[in-house]
């Protein structure tokens, strides 16, 4: 796709879910949903991470163990900042032994974003082939579900992360980014998973992150993205893998019963082997029918 065809997605799938979180919409649907959909798609997401922290550490075996055996060790101690740590060694390990792409010089400086304004054509084509499909993606990891695990993450905390405020700062980082060359954006369970394993407790964690990766982007331009690309795949499977991990067995399965507890297995079996969006197509009707007992399990 072309950039301004990127650029319209962004703004159309911004306004959807700006519309849906204002006028409450997509807090009534989280409402409506049985509690087993979200359960389902928690678990397949947290299984599907810690598969895909599988397959990237897979792509240099011997780093990818001995990175998460640096991290197995790291986390008997509550304050080590493991997930920091583990970049760094994986980092330095890269570049001695040459298996990871050369530091970039560093070309700082002033790299502004060049504001791209699509057609109506492109708006068109970007909605056709990124929102369509990417609606129901958004609306169940990044929004339902991500929801779902702030409230199991953080049961005492008196926070404004619910399926409204997700919708809303969804539409407006789409809208805001897309027109200077932003990809489509949203919330996502899997973040939210990784911060909480790695010590992220606070809102001081993603302010920081954000500040890095601004001044990344405005001040380094084409080489900040080069320096992330010198952390090796493997180290971040190692990352992938310990979220997915920690956060599958913290999965409240006793809390299921019969056809619900079926229903769960089903749906992150799809969502592991499919996409979420798949999980929730197929579980939302068998939900309906076991609530309505018009099937039996």
């Amino acid at each position: 796709m072309a950039s301004a065809a990127i650029a319209g997605a962004g703004l159309v799938i911004g306004a959807v879910f700006l519309i849906l979180g204002i006028t409450g919409v997509v807090s009534r649907l989280a409402r409506a949903l049985p509690g087993s959909i979200a359960a389902g798609l928690q678990l397949g997401l947290r299984l599907s991470l810690a598969a895909l922290g599988i397959r990237l550490i897979e792509t240099r075996l011997w780093l990818g163990v001995a990175i998460s055996a640096l991290m197995l060790g790291l986390m008997r101690y509550q304050r080590s900042p493991v997930a920091l740590v583990a970049v760094l060694v994986g980092i330095g390990v890269g570049q001695v032994l040459g298996i990871a792409p050369p530091f970039p010089i560093p070309d700082f400086g002033l790299h502004l974003p060049h504001l791209v304004v699509p057609t109506w054509a492109q708006i068109i084509h970007g909605t056709e082939y990124a929102v369509v499909p990417q609606i129901p993606l958004t609306l169940t990891n990044a929004i339902i579900v991500t929801a779902a695990v702030s409230r199991q993450l953080f049961p005492r905390e008196q926070h404004p992360v619910n399926e409204r405020n997700l919708a809303i700062t969804t539409g407006l980082g789409n809208l805001l980014s897309a027109p200077f060359g932003g990809y489509l954006m949203c919330h996502g369970a899997g973040g939210i998973a990784g911060h909480f394993r790695f010590g992220g407790r606070t809102a001081t964690a993603p302010v920081l992150i954000g500040l890095v990766f601004v001044v990344l982007g405005v001040g380094f331009g084409e080489s900040g993205y080069a320096i992330l690309k010198t952390i090796p795949d493997a180290v971040l499977g190692g990352l992938l893998l310990f979220s997915g991990i920690e956060l599958a067995l913290s999965s409240k399965l006793h809390e299921h019963q019969g056809g619900d507890l079926f229903l769960v297995l089903l749906m992150a079996a799809i969502g592991v082997a499919l996409n979420p969006a798949a999980a929730f197509a197929v579980g939302l009707p068998i939900a309906y029918a076991l609530q309505h007992e018009w099937i039996r399990v």
